[in-house]
């Protein structure tokens, strides 16, 4: 008995630890995978790069000759200093300098449209066109500084009547609906677990019903697949389905009042 106990206790209070520690544990090994991308595939280069204009100067200071690879000798006292002073870090700075730089040319208007170029060259070759659209989608939803702006959280009738799904209302609809007399409303509804994804409906607009629920809590509802109910949207215990089916549909509390008014009297007599 005291097994089964301790063992009922363990099991809860670990899934309560592991859910509070497991966010955290997540994000930091998320931002250490990223650092640790950018220094295999960006900074070990910018390192080299780095050690590379230190040797051309160190090796016009001593007045050797200069040769695109640099003397030999310089090389050797170069990467010595940089492991004894550890100096590999510089790479990994230099690497957020040349993403800020290339930045910089693709906001501007040749780079922009040399970048449309290689985008439209990914598009085309065959493996990439399957890969490459869907991980954009996902870097530029984290990533962009132009997102997209919702206006209020809706519940819709989609994909069918007697269905409803919790949609983000983004615009009013398109000119040629509004023309034809129609009052319609543009609405984003997410998918999960991963609301990135999803599909955009033009409804009528006394077809949605509004709900008192803040984006953030509407992201969170339909990422957990409605585990994570607001509060202020929970039922009470009373209010729950299976507390009402629980109760008989016929029941009355008048009927049952009466008798035991009666039977009270009787017993006072």
């Amino acid at each position: 008995m005291v097994a089964e106990r301790f063992g009922r206790d363990f099991r809860r209070f670990f899934l309560h630890g592991l859910a509070a520690v497991l966010p955290a544990l997540l994000t930091v090994a998320i931002l250490v995978w990223v650092c640790i991308f950018i220094w295999e595939h960006v900074g070990r280069y910018t390192n080299i790069a780095a050690q590379w204009v230190t040797v051309q100067l160190a090796a016009m200071f001593r007045h050797e000759l200069l040769s695109w690879a640099g003397p030999a000798s310089v090389w050797r006292d170069i990467e010595s200093a940089w492991d004894e002073y550890r100096l590999a870090w510089i790479g990994f700075a230099l690497a957020f300098v040349a993403f800020y730089i290339f930045g910089r040319f693709v906001a501007s208007f040749l780079g922009k449209s040399l970048w449309r170029g290689v985008e439209r060259a990914f598009f085309r070759v065959p493996v990439l066109k399957q890969v490459y659209p869907s991980v954009k989608q996902v870097t530029d939803f984290l990533l962009s500084d132009r997102k997209i702006k919702f206006s209020r959280v809706v519940a819709v009738q989609y994909p069918r009547k007697g269905v409803w799904s919790v949609g983000l209302v983004t615009s009013s609809g398109m000119r040629v609906l509004q023309n034809a007399g129609n009052d319609m409303l543009t609405v984003f509804v997410p998918s999960s677990p991963m609301p990135v994804t999803g599909y955009t409906i033009t409804i009528r607009r006394d077809e949605v019903v509004d709900l008192p629920l803040s984006i953030d809590e509407a992201l969170r509802f339909t990422v957990s697949g409605g585990v994570v109910m607001p509060p202020n949207q929970r039922l009470t215990g009373a209010e729950s389905p299976e507390a009402q089916q629980a109760l008989p549909a016929s029941l009355d509390v008048a009927e049952f009042a009466e008798p035991c008014q009666g039977s009270d009297e009787e017993t006072r007599e």
